[in-house]
């Protein structure tokens, strides 16, 4: 199997186990800068992460399956809002990051999901001096997320339900939003539990922030292709199933989540949840909205 790194639109993308036959490539979309799911590194010439090897594996699957010689992998790097054009219109087949499954993006971007690689929850990344230890304290703060994710509308009900009137912040990217704490710009960051924990860890001074706050949502993070696709969706989600099954997503939690992982070898000492751990036991593509 061959790799490549892709800047610009991709040829294949059709999203069709056909077609990636026909062509003899993958493409596969991620995040560049979503810790350890999928980001890259300095110099690197293809993303790292949690998400990129559950892909690759899959990968290599469908290589046998199709008997190919060769599947070139190439890699598209999309944010938050890029994502899901990028899927529909076929720029990628598979989008490997740590998107969240829901309706929303069922039913009105066609997108489809298969068997959650993590079960994620919403909190808070704040500066330890901020005083900021719940949700109930955002009362006049500034809060900010990335743009086109699910803690936008989130943070806009707890307010409006608490009447907490905080100034909500959007940014283009997570690596922003955590600058922007750190800047001393915003005073919370909401989203994913997991994406948090990574910041803070990377942080040159981790103990100068806390991840904060009781879950304010559950997200089950997945891979993302095209509801046009069913053959390709069976298809990942027979081999997402075979992975968790025989202990290789575990292993792989393990290697991203619970060791030194690069360019820093910072570990996030992030032990499973109880949420994933029952969700491997019992592995399916059926989540609750």
């Amino acid at each position: 199997m061959t790799t490549a790194a892709l800047t610009l639109p991709a040829k294949a993308g059709q999203g069709s186990l056909d077609s990636i036959r026909s062509s003899g490539e993958l493409v596969i979309g991620y995040r560049a800068d979503a810790v350890p799911f999928s980001y890259d590194l300095p110099g690197g010439k293809q993303p790292v992460g949690y998400a990129i090897e559950i892909c690759k594996q899959i990968a290599e699957a469908m290589k046998k399956e199709l008997k190919l010689k060769e599947l070139t992998l190439r890699y598209k790097a999309v944010d938050s809002k890029q994502r899901f054009p990028a899927v529909a219109e076929g720029q990628v087949d598979l989008e490997c990051a740590n998107t969240t499954n829901n309706r929303e993006r069922r039913d009105k971007l066609g997108m489809a999901f298969t068997i959650p690689h993590y079960i994620a929850g919403t909190r808070m990344l704040v500066r330890k001096d901020s005083k900021i230890e719940r949700v109930e304290d955002l009362g006049g703060k500034r809060v900010i997320t990335t743009k086109g994710t699910t803690s936008a509308p989130l943070i806009k009900s707890k307010s409006q339900d608490l009447g907490l009137k905080l100034t909500l912040l959007e940014c283009d990217d997570d690596q922003q939003c955590f600058n922007a704490v750190d800047k001393r710009q915003a005073d919370a960051y909401l989203m994913d539990d997991i994406l948090l924990y990574s910041f803070r860890a990377s942080a040159p001074k981790p103990e100068d922030f806390a991840v904060v706050g009781k879950l304010l949502s559950i997200e089950p993070l997945s891979l993302m292709m095209s509801k046009k696709d069913p053959a390709l969706k069976k298809f990942v989600d027979a081999e997402m199933g075979r992975l968790i099954r025989g202990g290789e997503v575990a292993k792989l939690y393990k290697q991203w989540f619970e060791s030194p992982i690069p360019p820093k070898n910072a570990n996030l000492n992030v032990p499973m949840n109880y949420l994933m751990r029952d969700s491997l036991k019992f592995p399916t593509d059926q989540v609750g909205d």
